[in-house]
């Protein structure tokens, strides 16, 4: 089934129109850089760059969206409108400071090659890019607080920024953006940008809600009767909607349902969370469906499912690596929940710099980039773009 999220008024999904619609706004700016600049005699560089680039982002959501993925429609309701309005302005022509803070796994490694390839035309049009990388996520509130006051300090003028704790990020990001940073969210927080939380000038990433409620809805056309939802981020905005929604899903589905909880630092944390599970599956021999919120995570309780024979419980997770589409491709896991991390990379740079330095910006405010179930139906098609880095 080849579907995409439709444009909605306030909301655009991820497709490959969009992308080739940056693709000419990046070498219009590009060229626009070249030409402007009238005291160097050498020509511009940037150009076959930002083809590049353009190539791959058009590759990525070709991979994601035009072959295959069912993706997971948002509604009308959640519409926004765009403010313009944050401290910072639009720099125009000269050096800007592009910033972007993002995460400490393995998802975050193919979300920093999106980020990157957009940052190589910002750099090649003059202005600076700084990946600032979080060191794991064992305390992460205070953690991204000093992040994005490092971000204030070395003089960004656009950060893009995920919003995990909207508790602890909030007054720091409403600080940052009093100091003139141009600010964008990306990867979670929508929900704090839809209640007006945060200030930020757009949203790049998935629905997480509807990403829970799809992995609850496939749970139960699997034919799950008792799902479990493993939790290693408990508080984190993204993590509550995912299992808050696939909860919800699978019960109204009338599967039985429950959460387990674990402590943030047992992330990753394979040898802990296979005895977590293997512990839960003992103590509840019904549970025949599981879900997990991290390729780290996934990969966890595949080994305790094996190591148990557990053979019977059905695993989905959120997220894509190698290790689960391997496992889909199998029959060893049921599906996983797909977010793009590199276009989540790519469009938080580039429209970041698109409007610190140009003053671009889109009609929308939130473009949607997932979420899609990745099955055995599609699995072999996005496959094909792990070695390249886009998964």
């Amino acid at each position: 089934m080849n579907s995409t999220v439709p444009v909605e008024r306030g909301r655009l999904s991820a497709s490959s129109t969009l992308i080739k619609l940056l693709a000419i706004v990046a070498a219009i700016v590009l060229l626009a850089a070249a030409c402007g600049d009238d005291s160097s005699d050498e020509p511009a560089s940037g150009g076959d760059d930002a083809a590049a680039d353009a190539t791959a982002a058009d590759d990525s959501d070709a991979t994601a969206a035009d072959d295959g993925e069912d993706a997971v429609a948002a509604d009308d309701d959640d519409a926004q409108e765009v403010d313009v309005t944050q401290g910072g302005e639009a720099g125009g022509a000269g050096e800007r400071e592009i910033c972007a803070i993002g995460g400490a796994d393995a998802f975050f490694s193919v979300v920093k090659n999106g980020a990157d390839a957009a940052g190589a035309a910002v750099e090649a049009a003059g202005s600076n890019f700084t990946w600032i990388p979080l060191p794991n996520y064992d305390n992460i509130g205070p953690d991204m607080v000093k992040l994005i006051e490092q971000a204030v300090a070395q003089n960004c003028t656009a950060l893009a920024v995920p919003v995990w704790d909207g508790a602890a990020q909030a007054p720091a990001l409403a600080a940052a953006i009093d100091a003139g940073v141009n600010v964008f969210m990306y990867n979670s927080g929508l929900p704090l940008l839809e209640d007006g939380t945060i200030a930020a000038l757009g949203y790049f990433g998935t629905d997480e809600y509807k990403a829970g409620l799809a992995a609850g809805q496939a749970h139960a056309d699997g034919g799950g009767t008792s799902l479990l939802c493993v939790n290693t981020q408990p508080g984190a905005v993204n993590w509550q909607q995912r299992c808050g929604g696939a909860i919800e899903a699978a019960s109204a589905a009338g599967l039985e349902t429950e959460e387990l909880i674990l402590p943030a630092e047992n992330f990753g944390d394979a040898a802990a969370i296979s005895a977590a599970v293997q512990a839960k599956l003992a103590e509840n021999s019904g549970i025949d469906a599981i879900m997990t919120g991290s390729a780290a995570d996934a990969d966890a309780v595949a080994e305790a499912l094996s190591s148990m024979g557990a053979d019977h419980v059905a695993q989905g997770s959120w997220d894509v690596s190698a290790n689960i589409l391997n496992r889909i491709a199998s029959g060893e896991a049921l599906f996983a929940i797909d977010q793009q991390g590199w276009l989540q990379g790519w469009y938080a740079v580039s429209h970041a710099w698109y409007y610190d330095q140009y003053a671009i910006l889109p009609a929308t405010n939130v473009i949607l980039t997932g979420p899609a179930l990745i099955t055995a139906d599609n699995v072999a098609t996005v496959q094909l773009a792990v070695d390249s880095g886009q998964r």
